[in-house]
């Protein structure tokens, strides 16, 4: 596996070395950009599925709002709702129907019309239990989809609330009112499929089929694929059938999946690229000095934490748990060690999600952390623990942050840790099969409210990967899902804010503040709580400071 990991990443690097050779004699990817109108955009990483309904990466998310759209939008500045492929919607009197009337131009790549079974379809497929989605609970607000996506009963037994009137009119119907249902169903895990195509290369709910190739995909949004390299480049191109083509400015966008934070710098500073996807720490101050006009501190709607496996030792013992967390300095790690304005987060849920604040859970006390432990090892009659590997995956931050516990891991617990730092995908797969002692974790909010957040751990979530389940937790959040009023809302997610510091299934670490690089020349873009950019709002113009 290492030995695939060293092959893919040279190749990436000789893939932009060639690049910034060729820049050097020929105009930059910026240079000629603002002619052919082709964002270059640092991913990050490589995305593990162009599936939207097995999707589950922010990488995965910037490349899918590009091929695909829902039934509704975003505004560019606000992120409230727009019209979409739905051109109106009708709400019940009791705030618990949804009626979509769909555009009579919307279509797909190849020309099909986009219709209401379409979505209906889509719906099925992500909640159907065999496809095994990590997101499907997102569509559990929908009349009797978690009955369906249990396997205790078929689609039409369960009668779930989703109906296709006629080709252009879908009616949706929820379990209760759900305040945050518009901005929700922009998540791609609402995007449609395309239906002749999924069934032209596999089973409805069969995974890994050719479907997402460049030459297979059917999308429905702004752009359609023209290019996968794995590890190297996703082409997207403007696409024509789009109903509101024509307003879409971008000819195309390049996505990197670069994964270091210098490297990423570099194609920046050479013109190879537009948008970076981060900024090492150790780089911030030099660039706010000589390159203000690059860097960019803009909110983030997420929580950066550390998962504990709790089913294996020696973290099925809350004391073991409890014990690394009350020896995290949080105030250090985010003056000393990240340095962009992070806050030290001591609960999950970032401060006025939605209006909801969190108290304070999680502390400092490394004197008790320390008792904590000794209570552990004196039980189990042994000196110390055995080394603990923690996971991450490549990226000069994460290994920043791995490192820094590390050490106050090591002086306030003489605990060894051992750092594993993997290639994305494998991070992912060995986390998903519950492969793991320790791991770096991150989330950001799908849409603006604490369930999105708290949502994450209720029992057998697709999210949640720890082991952990707590009923009192599953069932105080079903009451904030219910409750009508926003303080008995608040009142219940307290109370699962609770739970989680009182059993550590998670260890928060901090607040994110994304912090990136972007080229003067990109227009239309603008900073936003979710960092969702609508892309058929942005262009490339040079401007002339007056």
């Amino acid at each position: 596996m290492r030995f695939i990991r060293k092959k893919r990443s040279l190749l990436l690097t000789c893939f932009l070395a060639c690049s910034f050779l060729v820049s050097c004699s020929a105009p930059s990817n910026v240079e000629k950009a603002i002619n052919e109108q082709v964002l270059h955009f640092g991913l990050g990483a490589e995305p593990q599925h162009l599936d939207p309904h097995l999707a589950t990466s922010v990488a995965a998310h910037n490349i899918l709002s590009a091929l695909l759209e829902g039934l509704i939008g975003e505004d560019p500045k606000t992120l409230k709702p727009v019209p979409g492929v739905a051109e109106r919607w009708a709400v019940s009197d009791d705030k618990k129907t949804y009626t979509f009337y769909l555009r009579n131009n919307a279509k797909w790549h190849n020309g099909d019309p986009v219709t209401a079974h379409d979505f209906a379809y889509s719906y099925r497929r992500i909640l159907n239990p065999s496809l095994g989605a990590q997101y499907a609970s997102m569509l559990h607000v929908l009349k009797n989809a978690k009955a369906y996506h249990s396997g205790a009963k078929t689609w039409k037994e369960a009668n779930v609330g989703v109906t296709a009137i006629d080709d252009l009119t879908l009616q949706l119907t929820l379990e209760n009112q759900t305040p945050y249902f518009l901005e929700l169903i922009n998540h791609y895990s609402w995007f449609p499929v395309h239906p002749p195509t999924i069934e032209k290369f596999g089973a409805f709910e069969q995974i890994g089929t050719p479907w997402t190739k460049p030459a297979n995909f059917v999308g429905n949004g702004p752009f359609s694929l023209s290019d996968h390299r794995i590890n190297s480049v996703i082409e997207v191109r403007a696409d024509p059938h789009y109903w509101d083509a024509n307003q879409t400015k971008l000819s195309g966008i390049r996505f990197y999946p670069i994964e270091t934070t210098d490297t990423e710098e570099r194609a920046f500073r050479s013109g190879f690229l537009h948008v970076t996807q981060s900024v090492s720490s150790d780089r911030i101050e030099y660039l706010q000095q000589k390159h203000p006009e690059w860097i960019h501190f803009e909110p983030y709607l997420g929580t950066y934490y550390y998962r504990f496996n709790v089913t294996t030792p020696p973290f099925d013992d809350l004391r073991v748990r409890k014990a690394l967390s009350l020896s995290v300095n949080r105030k250090v790690l985010v003056e000393k060690v990240l340095k962009g304005g992070q806050l030290p987060a001591y609960c999950f849920t970032p401060p006025d999600t939605g209006g909801f604040t969190a108290k304070v859970g999680y502390t400092y006390n490394p004197e008790e952390a320390k008792a904590l432990l000794d209570s552990y090892l004196n039980e189990k009659g042994i000196l110390s623990l055995p080394p603990i590997e923690l996971n991450y995956n490549t990226s000069e931050a994460h290994k920043k942050v791995a490192e820094a516990l590390q050490s106050m891991w090591k002086t306030s617990l003489g605990i060894e840790i051992k750092l594993l730092n993997m290639e994305w995908k494998v991070f992912l797969s060995s986390i998903s099969k519950g492969d793991y002692s320790l791991a770096r974790a991150g989330w950001i909010g799908d849409y603006v409210d604490a369930n999105t957040f708290l949502h994450l751990w209720r029992s057998k979530d697709g999210n949640n990967l720890t082991g952990w389940s707590n009923q009192e937790y599953d069932h105080s959040l079903a009451l904030a899902e219910q409750s009508l009023s926003p303080q008995e809302r608040f009142t219940h997610f307290q109370k699962c804010e609770d739970l989680l510091a009182q059993e550590i299934p998670i260890l928060p670490l901090y607040f994110y503040v994304h912090v990136s690089l972007r080229h003067p020349t990109v227009q239309g873009w603008h900073p936003t709580l979710l960092d969702h950019h609508p892309y058929k709002h942005i262009y490339l113009e040079r401007r002339i400071k007056e």
